[in-house]
């Protein structure tokens, strides 16, 4: 039977190991066509791929031990699996993971976060996005089908953090961040999430550890993205979060946004 409509979902799990409890559960209850995995923090001879198997999925992942990681798990087995930038500079494979999906390209990254605004690795993330407008430039076109997802580390507008007076000037947070995504958004990509759900706040896909309550108290920030070209965004059906796994017992400090789009 023909499948009329595609999900993918995005999820940065915070160690994937630690959160097998929540994501295996996940996965199979939801069943999504691909889940894009952002900091899996395990080396790839530690990946628990045999969980994913269990449940009738592949899954494809490039890591280290501790830190950054990116897997992408599918219904579907993967066409041309690569990972990282591909420009002579560091090809951060641990950050960026691409496969064919149902014909669709995903490019899943897990975008450098910064730490401060006066550090080199804020000056790092911000050339990151330049390379990876580079990337977009050079594989795809902005006329064809493509998906970009994960955690971007940028929350793109003021209803996108609980406190902007506050929070402005954060890495993720500030006008330099901002340009420098709206330059790769502005070669062809639609914010999915804010095309079903424009000037609506509160609505966030991250929530700090380190403030008590945050999820009842609504203290979050909007930093995971599902993007997608013109082709795709028509044929967009829907896009939220799930707050659910946030909730659970030790969880992640994200929560997974998904989005479905039409195949007809």
């Amino acid at each position: 039977m023909k499948r009329e409509s595609f999900t993918i979902a995005t999820f940065n799990v915070n160690s994937i190991r630690s959160r097998l409890h929540i994501v295996i559960p996940w996965l199979d209850k939801n069943r999504p066509d691909v889940l894009c995995i952002q900091e899996t923090k395990v080396a790839d001879g530690d990946f628990p791929a045999e969980e994913f198997e269990k449940i009738g999925y592949h899954v494809v992942f490039k890591g280290g031990k501790g830190r950054n990681g990116v897997a992408i798990a599918s219904l579907e087995e993967p066409r041309e699996v690569a990972f990282g930038l591909d420009d002579g500079g560091p090809p951060d494979e641990d950050r960026l993971i691409w496969g064919v999906f149902s014909g669709i390209p995903v490019v899943n990254t897990y975008v450098p976060q910064g730490q401060r605004p006066d550090s080199p690795v804020f000056a790092y993330k911000l050339d990151w996005f330049r390379r990876l407008l580079a990337f977009f430039q050079k594989h795809f076109s902005p006329q064809h089908p493509l998906i970009w997802c994960g955690d971007l580390n940028v929350a793109p507008e003021e209803i996108d953090v609980h406190n902007p007076k506050r929070l402005l000037g954060h890495v993720c947070f500030c006008p330099q961040v901002w340009e420098a995504f709206e330059r790769v958004k502005a070669w062809g990509f639609v914010d999915i999430f804010r095309k079903h759900h424009p000037g609506e706040p509160g609505q966030y896909t991250f929530y700090d550890y380190r403030v008590p309550k945050a999820v009842d108290r609504g203290l979050g920030w909007r930093v995971d993205h599902i993007l997608t070209t013109s082709p795709l965004a028509e044929r967009s059906l829907d896009c939220w979060i799930d707050l659910t796994p946030r909730l659970a017992t030790k969880p992640s400090d994200h929560t997974p946004l998904v989005a479905r789009l039409s195949l007809n």
